[in-house]
């Protein structure tokens, strides 16, 4: 077991509890102890230090034993991990293996998980961008889920402040359906994006072509400065672990900030069983923990506790965390502890090619694409379906070179490529619709390695997903044609619901403790100094990527717990 700043004659008492030291866990971390508080971190995964421990970082294609791809028999021990893009030779060691920590699925459901110091933003698409109004309204005016207790107003502060920390590249776009931020310069545009860019605007008054906003540093800042990292290389290998800090991961930025005060402590590998709760005093005290090498079991106190094991165990957490108070599970007065989760519909993708621009081409390795933000029913009820879809567009020339002949022949035919056609591609994001049937539980007739239930997940689409599905083909083949795009292909991956890794809900907000488990600050309604801000929080998914949002909803959370405990 890996620790930091404990003397193992030290107290196990803390200021604040933190689980998790992933996307959300990391923010938490910062923003406690650059305050002053004596903040303990617990990691279920092992330690990886930023820039010490990413092994595959600077190798060489050539270098890789099995030239990137991974042999036959790790994949057949994996057909859940193996489906993951980063389940390659080169970043594996960051996803945990299908055998690491088994799971039930009720119905076909690709848990991704990251054990490990960071957890899964090391491996995370970078992808920002923020909730608007138009998304935060939705459950109210559309009739689906819960009114979400905040609006854009309430969050918009807390972007702002985790975007100046983060480094976000974007431009100024000037849309109400995604707010604009605090932006470095944004990657651009390719001529093919372009192109589409204007087709879209000749042809349509509300659908937009952008840069696709991202963590990833564009101009050095003296904040950026300050937690040493520095600006992209655009290699676009940021699954290995980026050795210059180009992008945003807990363990190039928010974990190292917290650190350097002095106020953290964090430990590996260790599982959290359950969140300790004193019915005398009404609220809870600690946790109970697993050392996950020798299964010793330890409790920490603290007086405030912050639970971003991620969606899915964060869920298991606190329905494992039962009293005479709370038999069903922390705060679960209602039932719904483990109901209403959600994820985003990525199945769905359009390829085509273009004959035009037959003189140029891209060059380098853009670490995001173009994004086209959600156009259906926005503003109005417009489809036999409930919300939208945002997408990723994208465009590149297919490299030729021939490697035919010996010696100089062969070396001009290498350094001397042709160029293909255009390619483009659209891929689908869609919000899907939280529903009770859309849950997880935990089956107390099996276990894990560490004594604990074996989540069950059972969540699968519903006809408001094949329709989405339905309507993206119609309307990007229609935007495909416009744009004079050839050789239109529709596709559907048919792929699981999780292989998105975007599931969220479970421990949903609302403004009534009957109908969700968390208020507006992200409390729980019945155990206040419980605060619940990773994808377990969410209401509705949106059409964004949520990580944004997520980091958002901590340092929110932090300032207002932070004011509670002043109260005290």
């Amino acid at each position: 077991m890996a620790n930091f700043n404990i003397d193992a004659n030290a107290s196990n008492t803390f200021d604040v509890i933190v689980i998790g030291s992933g996307m959300s866990g990391g923010w938490a971390a910062k923003e406690f102890c650059e305050k002053g508080l004596k903040t303990l971190v617990l990691e279920r995964g092992r330690e990886v230090k930023h820039n010490a421990n990413y092994p595959t970082t600077n190798m060489n294609p050539w270098e890789f034993k099995h030239r990137g791809s991974l042999p036959e028999d790790i994949i057949k021990e994996n057909p859940i991990a193996s489906r993951c893009y980063v389940f390659k030779e080169d970043a594996a060691q960051f996803v945990v293996k299908d055998k690491e920590h088994p799971y039930i699925q009720e119905k076909p459901f690709d848990w991704v998980k990251g054990y490990q110091t960071g957890g899964k933003s090391l491996l995370w698409a970078r992808q920002t961008q923020r909730i608007s109004d138009y998304d935060f309204e939705g459950p109210a005016r559309d009739g689906f889920a819960v009114d979400w207790p905040i609006r854009y107003k309430d969050i918009a502060p807390w972007y702002s402040h985790v975007e100046k920390f983060v480094g976000i590249a974007g431009d100024h776009d000037g849309l109400d359906i995604l707010p604009d931020g605090e932006f470095l310069p944004g990657m651009g545009l390719n001529c093919i994006e372009e192109h589409f860019k204007n087709s879209l605007a000749k042809n349509y008054a509300n659908r937009h072509v952008i840069s696709g906003r991202c963590a990833h540093i564009t101009e050095n800042r003296d904040i950026l400065i300050q937690q040493g990292r520095s600006r992209c290389q655009y290699r676009n290998l940021c699954q290995r672990g980026c050795p210059f800090g180009g992008y945003f991961s807990s363990n190039s930025s928010t974990l190292p900030w917290a650190m350097k005060t002095g106020n953290m402590s964090l430990i590996h590998d260790t599982v959290v069983h359950s969140i300790l709760y004193d019915e005398q005093k009404g609220k809870a005290t600690g946790v109970m923990v697993i050392n996950s090498r020798n299964g010793e079991t330890r409790e920490y106190f603290a007086d405030t506790i912050f639970v971003n094991a991620g969606t899915m165990n964060t869920n298991l957490i606190l329905m494992n965390s039962t009293s005479n108070r709370f038999p069903q599970g922390l705060g679960n007065d209602n039932g719904l502890l483990g109901k209403f989760v959600a994820f985003h519909n990525y199945r769905a993708l359009l390829y085509a090619e273009f004959e035009g621009f037959p003189d140029k081409h891209t060059t380098g390795r853009e670490p995001t694409n173009a994004y086209i933000p959600r156009f259906r029913n926005v503003k109005k009820q417009e489809t036999d379906f409930l919300r939208g879809y945002a997408t990723s567009f994208s465009a590149y020339r297919q490299i030729i070179q021939d490697q035919s002949g010996f010696g100089e022949e062969l070396k001009a035919g290498l350094l001397n490529p042709s160029f293909g056609p255009w390619k483009v591609r659209a891929h689908m994001m869609g919000e899907t619709i939280p529903k009770a049937s859309n849950q997880v539980s935990l089956d107390n007739s099996k276990t894990d390695d560490w004594g604990m239930p074996l989540l069950k997940i059972d969540v699968a689409y519903d006809d408001n997903d094949e329709r989405m599905i339905q309507d993206f083909h119609e309307q990007f083949t229609e935007m495909y044609e416009k744009a004079g795009f050839k050789n239109i292909r529709k596709h559907d991956t048919k792929q699981a619901p999780g292989l998105d890794i975007h599931e969220m809900g479970g421990v949903r907000m609302g403004n009534d403790p009957k109908t969700s488990l968390l208020n507006k600050w992200n409390q729980l309604h019945n155990c206040k100094n419980v605060y619940v801000t990773d994808g377990s929080c969410m209401t509705s998914t949106a059409t964004q990527n949520p990580s944004l949002t997520y980091m958002a909803l901590t340092a929110r959370a932090c300032d207002h717990a932070l004011r509670e405990s002043k109260k005290a």
